[in-house]
């Protein structure tokens, strides 16, 4: 178990840097300063989708019905640029002035960042 959620945790700090590093290529004010920062970076993540997360989501369930599930997206990148500007360490998300490529920045950071974990999950999987 213990294993479990250290292999867990890992992997979402690989995804986290590899998200980054994509981001900063677009030029998007995504940063991982080191990998303690992207380790607590994912514990707080973590903690805000287990907690924050269904609280939101319970009340923006009329929303999610219009929309057809698309203000989850919307969520996801608001609760990711949450934990962003939390003040973690080694992990920031946006630039001072620039609202509009921060919300971008977490929304490409929440849709990477789902898509990298998932994939490298597939791969560590087996050694579970």
């Amino acid at each position: 178990m213990i294993k479990g959620i250290i292999i867990r945790l890992l992997v979402g700090a690989v995804a986290l840097w590899i998200t980054s590093l994509l981001a900063q290529q677009l030029g998007l004010p995504l940063e991982i300063g080191s990998a303690g920062g992207a380790v607590l970076a994912v514990i707080a993540l973590s903690f805000v989708n287990a907690v924050i997360r269904p609280v939101v989501s319970f009340f923006a369930m009329p929303l999610r019905c219009m929309t057809f599930g698309l203000i989850g997206i919307v969520i996801n990148a608001l609760l990711f640029l949450l934990v962003g500007q939390l003040g973690i360490e080694g992990f920031r998300v946006g630039a001072p002035g620039q609202p509009l490529q921060t919300f971008l920045a977490a929304l490409f950071g929440s849709v990477v960042m789902g898509i990298v974990s998932a994939l490298l999950n597939a791969f560590v999987r087996p050694l579970r």
